[in-house]
């Protein structure tokens, strides 16, 4: 999916236009990575959190020349971990409980004593 589909869908699922989901998306998107440049952290609960963080300065290859030695400058780069709700909706997994799920196995377990 990319941004253009994504607007409709969000204009789709909220009655809006679709170049006001459009709009808001690049609101949203901008938000975020003006506040990684200064260094917060973006935390949408059960969703995960963008962060930036230093890559330090290292010496790497030249892959056109593999003997020579080159040094790479020390960069800002993004992070993104992925929250709860994220992960377990892509596992799969339903919003009960554990608990939940053990009592309604234990009780198909049962047998019946009508017999």
């Amino acid at each position: 999916m990319n941004k253009v589909q994504l607007a409709e869908k969000v204009a789709e699922k909220v009655s809006i236009p679709k170049n006001a989901a459009e709009r808001a998306i690049d609101v949203i998107l901008d938000t975020i990575i003006e506040t990684m440049k200064q260094g917060d952290k973006v935390n949408l609960t059960g969703f995960g959190t963008f962060s930036a963080r230093v890559r330090h300065a290292r010496t790497g290859v030249n892959p056109q020349n593999p003997s020579q030695k080159i040094e790479m400058p020390e960069i800002m780069v993004p992070k993104f971990k992925a929250g709860k709700t994220l992960k377990d909706a892509l596992k799969g997994e339903d919003s009960e409980s554990p608990e939940a799920e053990e009592s309604a196995d234990q009780e198909e377990s049962v047998p019946e004593e009508n017999e």
